[in-house]
């Protein structure tokens, strides 16, 4: 079974596709995403930079595990500066803003 996504923007509900068992989590405008991917027993979360690319990542047991933690992520990142979030994930690299 391959996997599957489905897009969403935590912040304004929109979604921008869908596929079963995996969800793509869009990132506040300019800012840090979260993208959620799992399929037959491997779930993970990412964290992305605001050009897209995989700056950390968690192994998650399943389905809920994982969309518990990246909705955890979602609030950091509109919550938390740039820097505090960086911070708090041990994000390395410079702040953009």
């Amino acid at each position: 079974m391959g996997s599957s996504r489905l897009s969403w923007d935590g912040y304004t509900g929109t979604s921008f596709g869908k596929a079963d068992g995996v969800m793509a989590l869009a990132s506040v405008e300019g800012g840090f995403g979260v993208e959620v991917r799992g399929e037959e027993g491997t779930w993970r979360v990412a964290i992305l930079d605001p050009e897209g690319e995989m700056v950390a990542e968690r192994a998650c047991h399943d389905g809920a595990e994982a969309r518990t933690y990246a909705s955890t992520v979602r609030q950091h990142i509109y919550w938390l500066s740039p820097e505090k979030f960086r911070e708090y994930y041990r994000i390395e690299g410079p702040v953009e803003g």
